[in-house]
């Protein structure tokens, strides 16, 4: 594996640890969805670096490449805690009443940045680390767009005019395009 290839590695394992820590010390020891999701992303990222072990030849070895990928992987990821961060104690299951309309930090840019972060961590993990990242990208990618879809019904249900300013304004996923 590259340089660049552990650098992303890194950043997918500080995503889980960081998702793992901050759910337990939200929501203590309750089996919820958060959890549901770290198992999975934790078992994918899992499965991809045996996978590039076993697949040397579909390893990214530009360093041009690495760094842009390894770019994309950072921002990604970032986006999906600087989110968590921004609700602080509104984290709440999905579905769940929530008590306001969070539309700061990386909320300001797109309505969904946990979706379009990791959507984007996968793409730059594909770009900079191996094409087998492509493989969550195509199975999580329909589901977290649906996923968005159905949360924007509930959140249109409960702020009503409210959400549908700031959906106006922002973008779903990725700022600026989409």
């Amino acid at each position: 594996m590259t340089f660049f290839g552990w650098l992303i590695s890194a950043a997918w394992v500080g995503l889980v640890g960081y998702w793992l820590i901050a759910g337990f010390a939200a929501c203590g020891s309750r089996w919820i969805w958060w959890r549901e999701i770290t198992l999975r992303l934790g078992f994918f990222a899992s499965i991809m670096l045996i996978l590039q072990f076993e697949a040397a030849n579909l390893l990214n070895t530009s360093l041009l490449l690495g760094g842009v990928g390894f770019v994309l992987t950072v921002v990604g990821v970032g986006l999906p805690i600087g989110a968590r961060v921004s609700l602080g104690a509104g984290w709440v299951a999905s579905g769940a009443q929530k008590r306001e309309l969070i539309t700061t930090g990386p909320y300001a840019f797109v309505r969904h940045p946990l979706y379009g972060g990791l959507l984007l961590a996968m793409l730059g993990s594909a770009v900079g680390q191996s094409v087998l990242w492509l493989l969550p990208l195509v199975v999580y990618g329909p589901r977290f767009f649906a996923s968005a879809r159905h949360e924007e019904q509930l959140l249109i249900e409960q702020f009503s005019d409210q959400y549908r300013d700031y959906r106006g304004r922002t973008r779903m996923l990725v700022p600026f395009v989409f």
